[in-house]
């Protein structure tokens, strides 16, 4: 079967099953299943992608990731501490509405997949009392959690990309920043202006204890992040000893929370099952060889080079829904094709993203969605349009500048 119209059977299975309310871990591994029975249909195919996924540190790096900050999220509700912090932000910023934007493009500087679920909380304090259903809080958090994958040096993905196609970190990250700007502009206009906040609903009471409960919330993610990016941590250890020394701090300050109620109210076990289903698919995917049918398919292709890798990259970033999995396969071939040119990996790179936010294997759609039991399809309806807006303004000015 053709390469493109086995993906298309395996994309429409997953619409129609989630559709009908399906959990998206065994949506994807049913597709998973599908692509294995037409590609490869040998047992040992499933036994080793089962025992990739099973060994590989990424897996458990990013379950514990996930547990640890599902505790954190526990200490600073249960402790008041996430509530006072808001509060205090939108005395600083006069606005719930700035709030919901800022925040989690704040915390997207961590390069953690838990950080969609920390931010998710406070997406939901911030937006109490605004008209806004939950699909609307689901997409602001996961859109403007990811508006730094154009410009962040930390972003693994940006890491690889620098290395593998030759350009340097400085001016591969100046070539694409201003993509960073454009992706908040698209989100405040699609997501934030139609809001509807009366002078009631931004009034904000006093707090005492605001500037404390600012520094309880922020200062997780601050030493995370320095532990992560300075200290060579890795996400799930950085989180875990952040976790544990804000227990005890939250003990010194009179501000105690059960030990209990934290580690076993972070046992989502739900979630943690669809995560292990989507990683268990992209190795799949990886052991059959459909991602590199895929690359092979368009580089014999009579397409222009960049038609061709714009291509690439949006395939695979939707199959894979991380920057490393599209990066990883698509960066090489740039590469091989014009080494060091800014041009084609600032292609590669815009498109990629564009693949991994428009799809059910990203990990930060699965967790936000879960938390704020949206629904899916109209949690990417809007996060759609605006990956419309940043394509079509960075097709058209690359078209112009090349």
């Amino acid at each position: 079967m053709n390469i493109f119209l086995l993906l298309t059977i395996a994309m429409l299975m997953i619409i129609l099953m989630l559709r009908r309310h399906i959990p998206i871990g065994p949506c994807m591994l049913t597709s998973g299943i599908f692509i294995w029975l037409m590609k490869a249909p040998e047992l040992p195919y499933l036994v080793q992608a089962l025992r990739e996924t099973l060994t590989m540190p990424r897996t458990y790096d990013i379950l514990f990731a996930l547990y640890f900050v599902m505790c954190l999220e526990i200490e600073l509700r249960t402790s008041g501490a996430l509530a006072g912090m808001v509060q205090a932000l939108q005395r600083i910023f006069s606005s719930a509405k700035v709030t919901l934007a800022v925040m989690p493009a704040f915390l997207g500087l961590l390069p953690s997949l838990g950080g969609a679920r920390f931010s998710a909380p406070i997406v939901e304090e911030a937006s109490k009392n605004l008209p806004i259903e939950q699909d609307h809080k689901a997409a602001i958090n996961f859109w403007f959690r990811h508006i730094f994958e154009f410009s962040s040096p930390i972003i693994p993905g940006m890491i690889m990309a620098c290395n593998i196609a030759g350009v340097s970190y400085g001016e591969f990250i100046l070539h694409l920043a201003w993509l960073t700007v454009l992706a908040f502009s698209a989100g405040w206009f699609v997501l934030i202006r139609p809001i509807k906040a009366d002078s009631s609903t931004e009034a904000v009471s006093e707090n005492s204890n605001g500037n404390q409960d600012l520094w309880l919330a922020l200062s997780p993610v601050i030493i995370t992040f320095i532990l992560v990016v300075f200290c060579g941590f890795n996400a799930s250890a950085g989180m875990g000893l952040v976790t544990a020394c804000l227990f005890l701090v939250l003990r010194f300050t009179k501000r105690e929370v059960g030990l209990k109620d934290v580690v076993i109210g972070a046992l989502d076990i739900k979630m943690f099952l669809n995560v292990l289903c989507i990683l268990y698919f992209i190795q799949i995917l990886n052991v059959t060889h459909v991602l590199q049918e895929i690359v092979a398919a368009f580089q014999s292709s009579p397409l222009p080079v960049p038609v061709i890798i714009a291509c690439v990259s949006f395939i695979i970033g939707v199959l894979t829904g991380m920057s490393q999995g599209h990066v990883a396969i698509v960066m090489p071939i740039v590469a091989a094709m014009q080494t060091g040119s800014l041009n084609l990996a600032g292609v590669a790179m815009a498109f990629g993203i564009a693949g991994q936010m428009l799809t059910p294997t990203h990990m930060c759609l699965v967790i936000t969605v879960d938390y704020f039991k949206a629904n899916f399809f109209k949690t990417l309806k809007p996060v759609l349009l605006c990956e419309i807006i940043i394509l079509t303004i960075f097709t058209a000015y690359t078209y112009f500048t090349w």
